[in-house]
């Protein structure tokens, strides 16, 4: 294994890669044969703040079934990343149906039996080697891909030791449940930072954290010093981002609690949710290890910012946002991701807690 490799790949997600097909309420028409699941739109998330030939760092798995469209190959090959392409011409790729009703009800199921990715499919691959981790998983689940990567890497290391990666944990919505708390405080001790949406937190605790109009911001914060005082990460200096929709999302580590609103403020912006949360994950992989400090935890407040970038392109439209290139950079749906980002920073420091 060379020097080299060991530092290609900035990032890698364990999500699946799923071949969504949409359905909305009419009269808006359904959709198919799009990129989607959360591998797709947290490598999005990544990638969206790594252009060439930061782009090569960007890793995910695709598996290609027998049924798996040309025109999908040229959608994943204009991004440029450190994809890894399966063939699996046996089955049919992973296909999933989303549903969506009113007041941001979703419903989801596979269509196609689904090719579920662990430790095993990162063996000789670049993957390997990683400076972070998106595992969207269980909480004994994540315990296992946790032990599993870092014993890989210290079984194939040829280098002498190898730094221990970021592991950022998406809990499954679910195994979200009181019965799953005792594992999930377990869990919290294996990773860096763990990122569950505001229901997915009150679901640990069987609690209800929505409010009337918006989520209950204090409830929220509650439920977060319990995971803070119960110790997050390894050296118990981890953090916890709650991602809240509308309501932005919650940054808390030992010595900050920070709420950061969501860029998008209109309803009416927000066109497909589908991904959003994935994505968010993805900027903010990147942004933990890019951000400016010199030690991940510092960079957490940075590192959500960029997530809600991430997230903010993503919702844009149906499906993934276009991208642009011309001799000024790169452009998502036509706009800079450091404009983007820099006009939302503008706004932070106007911002007032809730």
């Amino acid at each position: 294994m060379s020097e080299e490799t060991h530092d290609v790949i900035d990032f890698c997600t364990l999500g699946m890669f799923i071949i969504d097909e949409i359905e909305f309420p009419p009269p808006k028409p359904p959709v198919k044969n799009i990129v989607g699941g959360a591998g797709s739109y947290s490598a999005l998330g990544a990638r969206i703040f790594s252009p060439p030939p930061k782009s090569k760092g960007v890793g995910w798995i695709v598996d290609c079934g027998s049924d798996f469209p040309p025109e999908l190959r040229d959608f994943i090959a204009q991004w440029d990343t450190g994809v890894l392409i399966r063939e699996t011409p046996d089955r049919l790729t992973t296909r999933g149906w989303n549903g969506y009703g009113e007041n941001e009800h979703r419903a989801f199921r596979y269509l196609t039996p689904k090719l579920r990715l662990d430790h095993e499919a990162l063996l000789n691959t670049p993957l390997l080697w990683s400076k972070s981790f998106h595992l969207i998983c269980s909480p004994l689940r994540c315990i296992d891909l946790v032990e599993n990567i870092v014993a890989l890497r210290k079984q194939h290391a040829r280098l002498g030791s190898i730094s221990r990666p970021v592991f950022i944990w998406e809990p499954v919505p679910d195994l979200c449940t009181r019965g799953e708390l005792e594992n999930c405080l377990k869990t919290l001790k294996h990773v860096d930072v763990v990122s569950p949406n505001n229901a997915e937190l009150g679901g640990f605790f069987g609690k209800n954290t929505d409010g009337k109009h918006h989520v209950d911001f204090r409830a929220v914060e509650g439920l977060c010093d319990q995971w803070l005082e119960s110790g997050i990460g390894p050296g118990g200096d981890g953090g916890v981002v709650v991602r809240c929709g509308k309501d932005g999302c919650l940054v808390t580590r030992k010595g900050l609690r920070k709420w950061l609103p969501a860029y998008h403020q209109s309803a009416g912006q927000v066109v497909d949710p589908t991904g959003g949360g994935n994505g968010f994950l993805g900027g903010l992989a990147v942004g933990l290890l890019r951000g400016g400090a010199e030690g991940v935890p510092d960079n957490l407040e940075e590192a959500a910012a960029w997530g809600s970038i991430s997230a903010s392109f993503a919702i844009e439209q149906v499906g993934m946002p276009i991208l642009s290139r011309s001799a000024d950079g790169e452009t998502w749906n036509g706009v800079g991701v450091k404009d983007r980002l820099s006009d939302f920073k503008q706004r932070l420091a106007s911002y007032i807690q809730p």
